[in-house]
């Protein structure tokens, strides 16, 4: 049987960075309980193990960008086989390419796994998106939806 898992990497009080976790809580009431749904603050060890033999691992994460353009999504698919060289420019200390590295070393890999960011403007302390995140979160619910089909 194959496991699908749904990783939201942010922290929900640094304002556009909580878009992850967002995404998480709205799955919670859509998704059911066929998909683990984990909110996850970006450690590399957590991810790993969150997604190791998972047929597939969608991360949803905000991120920085330049030029940037607040609200833009992005979708990015690889399988265990692709030689991926993207490093995406979280705020977080590591990044979603450290964790694939990590896990390609240690054979810890899903067989796919997709990458939806979105460009953020604010990782300031506080609660709430910026308009252009706010308005985000419903087509990135959706574009999730979609890829767990």
């Amino acid at each position: 049987m194959s496991r699908q898992v749904v990783i939201g990497v942010g922290n929900e009080f640094r304002r556009d960075d909580g878009i992850g976790p967002e995404v998480v809580s709205r799955l919670r009431a859509q998704a059911g309980g066929q998909v683990q749904l984990l909110a996850c603050d970006g450690e590399p060890a957590r991810m790993i193990e969150a997604w190791a033999g998972a047929s597939l691992a969608v991360v949803v994460d905000a991120v920085l960008a330049s030029p940037a353009a607040p609200g833009r999504l992005h979708r990015i698919e690889l399988d265990r086989a692709d030689g991926w060289d993207i490093r995406p420019v979280s705020s977080h200390g590591l990044s979603l390419g450290d964790a694939i590295g990590l896990a390609r070393a240690l054979d810890r890999m899903p067989e796919r796994l997709i990458l939806h960011a979105v460009e953020a403007a604010d990782f300031r302390l506080g609660v709430g998106f910026t308009p252009a995140v706010a308005a985000a979160v419903a087509p990135l619910v959706a574009a999730v939806l979609r890829d767990l089909g």
